[in-house]
């Protein structure tokens, strides 16, 4: 899922997000004054107030790595187990007040970890790229199939031999040059590789990986 781009522009090389500190510095050195406007001050407001709405998504282990005040970090904990609509409203409100005692720095620790949190880990991008590597070498080698239900035995072999065919019959070009389709089962192979693969990563179970000195393409 694509995400959504911040809106900012460049100084010397280096993006400037608006409403951050450094925007409004810069705003303010172009006006030809220290003192930030009222417009400036809500605008930092706003944006201090949304980033403490982003905080409560964070990860308790993303959270504890950051030096926050305890009075934020439990203020954050008690509006999460709020369920009236005035009172979530109300907490917000005072996490923001909190948010806006911060320093920059920590405003951008906690930009930093929210950043991360939504950037897939290293497992999850080897994960994926294991389950590409197996659909393509169940669809091309026609010794794949009972390699992979040997590794794998909870795995409905009648759907997958069933899936493999079909994949195989919607790859063929429908005319000479054509270059070959991918249908639903090709992706329906790779979602049943993929819940496997993880369902092994959760509990212990024999190796799935397209080992065995096998490289696959990637999709």
């Amino acid at each position: 899922m694509s995400r959504k781009l911040k809106k900012g522009y460049y100084v010397r090389g280096q993006f400037v997000a608006e409403g951050s500190a450094l925007d409004l510095e810069y705003k303010r050195e172009l006006k030809g004054t220290d003192e930030p406007t009222r417009t400036d001050l809500k605008r930092e407001s706003t944006e201090l107030q949304k980033l403490g709405e982003d905080l409560l998504t964070l990860r308790p282990d993303f959270m504890a790595r950051l030096d926050l005040p305890e009075k934020l970090v439990e203020a954050v904990a008690e509006c999460k187990r709020i369920t009236n609509f005035e009172g979530i409203r109300r907490q917000m409100q005072f996490i923001g007040k909190l948010m806006r005692k911060l320093e920059d720095s920590q405003h951008d620790e906690i930009r930093a970890a929210l950043e991360e949190q939504h950037m897939p880990s290293a497992k999850d991008t080897l994960l994926l790229h294991q389950a590409e590597q197996w659909r393509d070498r169940l669809i091309a080698d026609e010794d794949a199939v009972g390699q992979w239900i040997s590794l794998s035995p909870s795995t409905d072999s009648q759907n997958l031999r069933a899936l493999v065919r079909q994949a195989r019959k919607d790859a063929k070009p429908e005319k000479p040059g054509l270059a070959p389709r991918h249908g639903r089962a090709y992706r329906d192979i790779f979602q049943l590789v993929r819940e496997a693969l993880t369902a092994a990563q959760e509990q212990p179970a024999p190796d799935l990986h397209a080992g065995d000195g096998y490289s696959g393409q990637d999709a």
